[in-house]
């Protein structure tokens, strides 16, 4: 017989010759094969993400401004990107709450079509302010069906302001309208809401546009609604519209380092709009929807970096399960295994 012909015979045997050597005096073994171990191996792999991107609306404060943010509601859902978290101040808890009750843009502009002023203005003279609110925190319930926070179809927050000490507040639970309400009292307009055993004003004086808010409730990319007024060298037009400003001045740097933390800012032409001129609502929501027409581009941008990175994230933690799994395998292995895997005779652990 060729030499070569008895090579592969005698490396079979020395193979079996160094095992039994290696076995004298160990454990005996335990049956377990390392391709069965490998299969008991806990399985981390991941998955690819299938989980829609949430978007994540956060919706400012700006009085009768606000008609604006039905514009950019109507705009997301005709592109696809829907918000499925939002946060409102102020007039944005307003359109917020609407929207997260279950309504569509298209059904918020109907609303803001048939809205009549009285019917969400209750005056009452009062040292506190002219406007008791009361009427908003009932209109505001009876859209949503007096649903609680917690309740609504969307996860929705109202920000308010704390009046004994400036605190942020963020409702997520309870009585809806009261929420709301306690974010638009307007210091000497409305008068504070008490909850418990604290008062509430504007929260626009604290977080003119809640991006963190959102940014809490689990958003993964926030677009930012900014309608609040800016210092622009003019004399603002009669007491709403000089309290307005006082306002948008108190939380103007505040609201630009949380602006900042957004992840696209839409800022609709509203600002010549008075703050109680309900009769520019239609202007307010084409306003809107211009605004995100032009800030499309942008939104679909971040959503396809978010999604590319999500992407890399699941490819890289399959990579490290699928090579945790092949040192486990070869760990499993028996001494004989081992040796043949040493010759190029055992794949039981194929690599990764």
């Amino acid at each position: 017989m060729p030499l070569t012909a008895l090579s592969r015979p005698l490396r079979v045997l020395s193979l079996l010759s160094a095992a039994a050597l290696a076995g004298c005096g160990s454990a005996p073994p335990t049956g377990t094969s390392a391709a069965t171990a490998a299969a008991a191996a806990p399985q981390l792999a991941a998955q690819p993400s299938t989980a829609p991107i949430r978007i994540g609306i956060a919706l400012g404060g700006g009085a009768a401004k606000g008609f604006a943010h039905i514009g950019v509601i109507k705009m997301l859902e005709a592109n696809g990107l829907a918000p499925a978290v939002v946060s409102g101040t102020s007039a944005g808890s307003v359109v917020g709450a609407l929207y997260a009750a279950g309504l569509n843009a298209f059904e918020l502009q109907e609303k803001a079509v048939a809205l009549d002023e009285a019917s969400i203005r209750d005056l009452q003279l009062s040292s506190g302010g002219l406007v008791l609110g009361q009427k908003l925190e009932d209109y505001v319930n009876a859209q949503v069906r007096n649903q609680p926070l917690d309740k609504l179809a969307k996860p929705f927050v109202a920000v308010a302001t704390r009046l004994e000490d400036g605190e942020r507040t963020v409702f997520a639970r309870g009585n809806t309208g009261q929420a709301v309400r306690a974010s638009s009292s307007v210091p000497g307009v409305f008068q504070p809401v008490t909850i418990g055993k604290y008062h509430f004003v504007d929260g626009g004086i604290v977080s003119p546009v809640p991006v963190d808010a959102a940014r809490q409730l689990g958003a993964d990319i926030v677009v930012a609604v900014d309608i609040s007024n800016k210092a622009r060298g003019q004399t603002p037009a009669g007491m709403l519209g000089t309290l307005g400003q006082s306002i948008a001045i108190m939380g103007q740097k505040l609201g630009q380092a949380e602006l900042a933390r957004a992840d696209v800012i839409v800022r609709p032409q509203v600002l010549d709009i008075g703050a109680a001129d309900f009769t520019q609502r239609a202007s307010a929501i084409l306003e809107g929807e211009k605004a995100a027409l032009a800030a499309m581009p942008q939104i679909r941008e971040r959503v396809a970096q978010w999604q590319a990175a999500r992407d890399r994230a699941t490819r890289l933690a399959q990579q490290q399960a699928a090579q945790a799994q092949h040192q486990a395998c070869l760990e499993q292995r028996s001494r004989l295994q081992k040796l043949a895997g040493m010759a190029g005779w055992d794949d039981a652990c194929p690599a990764p």
